[in-house]
């Protein structure tokens, strides 16, 4: 069994346990597959024969047969978009500090070895489909999270108007506005007062960041809902379109920006039974 291995290289930690992992892969009778830039990080000298190395996190993504991420919830959701398209389950480990998508904690990597024994489940994760239209171009994003409308802090609020099948539906006064999967409904969109919906299911959260209004409430809609937002003073107000808090764009007056399901899923590999409300009780817990 191939095994793509994504290390966070920033977090010194996360080098540790990724050797870790690769040698406990490796006395297992996996290939290892790892991104160039990791060859000279970790010491896997004696193993050489039993790994791969790749260009890119893509590359390693695109020919493993399942992923492993080390790292925090970044990680993973920068990663993501390779393994809904190669269609390649994956797995995070956690070195961050919520690692609310994470499959494991750093201490539970021997539980990796029944990831070969095919001792697991899977769980599908909704996507977004992010497409911004300006004149006859068309960018395209995926997102895992959220796409999110923000304005200048130093700039005017902003008008965003919203369509349901391209009929009006509301038009927002707010320092911006999420839309985000279940998936997402736990990271910027929970922090903006939004709900907490469950994982699995398939539906779309637009919520308002600091609405002007008395009436302004969190939606959720339907999965096959197609929604477009535009800016109506973009000009002044210096806006950005913001895809997983990793992409960002500069959205203009004229510029439509839609939202719907994508084809693809993410895939994450569940090695341990986990309820989503404890889980959610022990990662969003406030410290003392």
């Amino acid at each position: 069994m191939k095994i793509g291995l994504v290390v966070n290289t920033d977090k010194s930690q996360a080098l540790v346990c990724s050797e870790q992992i690769a040698k406990l892969l490796i006395l297992n009778d996996a290939q290892v597959l790892l991104n160039n830039s990791v060859k000279e990080l970790i010491n896997l000298t004696e193993h050489k024969n039993c790994i791969e190395y790749f260009d890119s996190d893509e590359e390693v993504i695109k020919h493993c047969d399942a992923a492993i991420t080390v790292g925090g919830d970044g990680t993973i959701i920068h990663n993501a978009k390779f393994s809904a398209t190669y269609k390649k389950p994956m797995i995070g480990v956690n070195m961050g500090r919520i690692g609310f998508v994470a499959g494991l904690e750093y201490y539970e990597i021997a539980e990796l070895k029944k990831l070969l024994s095919g001792e697991f489940k899977t769980q599908k994760r909704m996507l977004l489909n992010v497409e911004l239209k300006r004149g006859d171009k068309v960018q395209k994003f995926l997102a895992v999270n959220e796409a999110a409308i923000t304005r200048d802090v130093l700039k005017p609020i902003i008008d965003i108007t919203v369509l349901l099948s391209n009929e009006r539906i509301i038009t927002y006064r707010a320092d911006g506005m999420i839309f985000a999967t279940p998936t997402g409904s736990t990271a910027y969109s929970f922090s903006s007062g939004g709900p907490v919906i469950e994982p699995d299911m398939e539906c779309i959260l637009l919520t308002p960041l600091c609405p002007h209004a008395l009436s302004s409430r969190q939606v959720v809609f339907r999965d096959d809902a197609v929604l477009t937002a535009t800016v109506d003073n973009a000009d002044s107000s210096h806006c950005y379109l913001v895809v997983d808090g990793q992409t960002n764009v500069e959205i203009q007056k004229d510029d439509r920006i839609t939202i719907t399901k994508s084809e693809d899923y993410l895939e994450l590999i569940i090695l341990k039974e986990k309820n989503f409300y404890t889980l959610l009780n022990e990662k969003l817990k406030e410290k003392n």
